[in-house]
């Protein structure tokens, strides 16, 4: 009976093995089916020089891109056909290597050895046996359905022939750089296959750029944050001080209530920092250049503050009296001298967390919070004069405040909050519908202190703290009744031009500047007609060194800043010029401003007066303008 092989040809019977003569499957022994002997069909044994040797192994086990071919010497004579021999009596091998069966070839116990022909004869010599490999290795493999052995011998039977291969003649003849190729190449092959989860991060992008058209919602913002500069008012305090018959007897501070913030509604404002967003380093040089900054500006800038920290105090503070020279003398006021000092470091972007001056911002922050009361007041743990007391409250709160918007510090919160609390639990009524802050607290109001809590409660707005609308709406009406009226002979639009207090009969420029930038703040058009009036009259009075009055420069400076155009320009050029000349440039005073001649200079010294334009030198980046230009 006639099996077939895995390529679907008739073979003659398998020859019996030694322990299984019937030629029977592993299977069929296991379930004890006897089958009677086949027939042994006797091997053609292949002629070579007239002496017979062993079958070579079939080229069905070994792949013939292994295989090599030998290189024939001598022509080879025709093989003989087979003819059919008695069968020989099969001699126990000695050792013999365990070879796996294939359909229709008998492996011998030991092949005789083979002559390896050069490695050149291999690659050129052809002969019909590989005509024969190619065909095998093109064969498919048997299924599981086919006659003959199943899939798992087969499958054995190719397993043990290659490992004979490999281990007898692939792997000894082979090169070194080859089987280390071979090796790491398969290593490769195997990691190449391996599948990893690839992990897309989609980062949320955001692309900024300045641009004047886009700065609506900076404006708000700007208007808030340019509030915060006129810390300089300690000048203005000393000139209010002069109505004050006797601070000394003055009542002693009543308590307020802090009811009405309970229903206060929090104010709408712009995204946080970004009024400050001038600042930072990179938006500083776009913002100089844009309105007009120059290198002579920025030089006299870094003087001033590397001269406010050679005169820092060991405990943080600031002085009015000294230890500089100019200083106010008999009269000290550490809580406004820090307060003024903190915002010069924090205009030029500097804060406690960040800037080349950020240890000194820290120390005096230290200890401007340490004279800060529970109730919010920073002056009630200070002796300062009574008629300097809110003025300094005012700047303390601009500068806590805006120290949070910058950095949003957790720990500046509840100062700052606090501080807002207190500024409109005593906030007075100017007895027309109308509300704003002097000398003493829930007492008289002017227009002067009242500007500087406008600017606090805007610095607040800014870092999104809570402001109670309710303390704005008063502050507009006491705005409107402030105003200045045309009298006999004058022409001008009322509501342009302001006085110090109501009741007066002049207005002053210094009071049309803080109280046009406070309805800035507050929400005037750019092009309102009583704006734009004031504007023209604030432009009448130019900067000139030969009659110093910083505090007036400081507030018309940030007014033109947000007004732009034309106005902006006049007034820029002559400040740019007059006071990086006026600084002084040698000596231990290297970097501040003399206070001799100004209206105010006597009160506040030269501290007060290095402050005051040093903000106006950082009007370029410090508040982002308010209107489109």
């Amino acid at each position: 009976m006639s099996t077939r092989d895995f390529r679907g040809r008739d073979t003659p019977p398998q020859p019996p093995h030694a322990g299984n003569p019937s030629g029977q499957s592993p299977k069929e022994l296991a379930q004890g089916q006897v089958a009677p002997l086949p027939p042994i069909v006797p091997q053609p044994a292949q002629v070579t020089s007239g002496s017979q040797v062993p079958p070579t192994p079939p080229h069905s086990v070994i792949p013939p891109h292994l295989r090599a071919v030998p290189a024939p010497t001598t022509p080879l004579p025709p093989v003989a056909p087979a003819v059919p021999q008695a069968p020989a009596p099969v001699a126990a091998p000695a050792t013999p290597i365990p070879q796996p069966s294939v359909p229709g070839a008998q492996l011998s116990a030991q092949p005789a050895p083979r002559a390896i022909a050069p490695r050149t004869a291999r690659h050129t010599a052809v002969d019909h046996t590989i005509v024969e490999q190619q065909s095998v290795a093109s064969s498919p493999l048997p299924s599981p359905d086919d006659e003959g052995p199943g899939l798992r011998e087969t499958i054995q039977t190719w397993r043990a022939a290659t490992i004979q291969f490999v281990t007898q003649f692939a792997v000894p003849n082979a090169p070194p750089w080859m089987v280390s190729m071979l090796l790491h190449l398969g290593i490769i092959l195997i990691l190449a296959l391996i599948a990893l989860p690839q992990i897309v991060d989609s980062p949320y992008v955001v692309e900024v750029t300045y641009a004047e058209e886009l700065g609506e919602q900076l404006i708000d913002d700007s208007q808030f944050i340019e509030s915060l500069e006129p810390i300089e008012t300690d000048p203005a305090l000393a000139f209010d001080t002069r109505d004050v018959e006797n601070p000394l007897a003055a009542a002693a501070m009543p308590q307020f209530k802090l009811e009405l913030f309970d229903a206060a509604a929090e104010m709408q404002t712009p995204a946080i920092g970004m009024a400050l967003s001038g600042r930072e380093p990179g938006a500083k040089r776009a913002m100089l250049a844009a309105y007009g900054g120059s290198k002579e500006t920025e030089g006299a800038v870094e003087m001033a503050l590397e001269w406010l920290k050679r005169n820092q105090k060991s405990d943080g503070t600031w002085s009015l009296a000294g230890p500089y020279s100019d200083g106010v003398a008999g009269t000290e006021n550490a809580l406004a001298a820090t307060a003024m000092a903190l915002l010069a470091f924090q205009g030029a972007g500097n804060t406690h967390q960040s800037g080349e001056y950020k240890s000194v911002v820290k120390k005096g922050m230290e200890a401007l919070l340490k004279m800060q009361d529970r109730d919010g007041s920073f002056f009630a743990t200070q002796r300062i004069q009574s008629s300097h007391q809110l003025y300094s409250q005012a700047q303390a709160t601009i500068a806590v405040c805006e120290l949070y918007g910058m950095t949003q510090d957790s720990a500046l919160r509840d100062p700052a909050q606090r501080a807002l609390d207190y500024a409109g639990s005593i906030q007075a009524d100017d007895g027309q519908g109308g509300g704003g802050w002097r000398y003493q607290p829930g007492k008289d109001v002017d227009t002067s202190v009242t500007g500087w809590f406008v600017i606090a409660l805007k610095s607040g707005e800014m870092g999104r703290l809570s402001v109670p609308s309710p303390v704005k709406d008063r502050i507009s009406r006491y705005l409107d009744n402030s105003a200045a009226i045309p009298g006999e002979g004058e022409q001008f639009v009322q509501g342009s031009r302001y006085l110090y207090r109501i009741g007066e009969r002049d207005q002053r420029v210094s009071m049309t500047a803080e109280a046009l930038l406070c309805r800035q703040y507050l929400g005037w058009e750019h092009n309102d007609p009583r704006l734009a009036s004031g504007v023209q009259y604030v432009s009448e009075h130019p900067i000139s060194w030969d009659e110093p009055h910083v505090y007036y420069w400081y507030y018309a400076t940030q007014l033109m800043h947000h007004m732009g155009g034309d106005a902006w320009e006049d007034w820029n050029d002559v400040m740019r010029k007059v006071l990086p000349t006026a600084q002084a440039k040698t000596g231990r005073d290297k970097g501040s401003w003399s206070p001799a001649g100004d209206q105010f200079g006597y009160t506040g010294g030269r501290l007060f007066m290095t402050c005051l334009c040093t903000y106006m030198l950082e009007v370029y980046y410090r508040h982002m303008p308010i209107y489109q230009h």
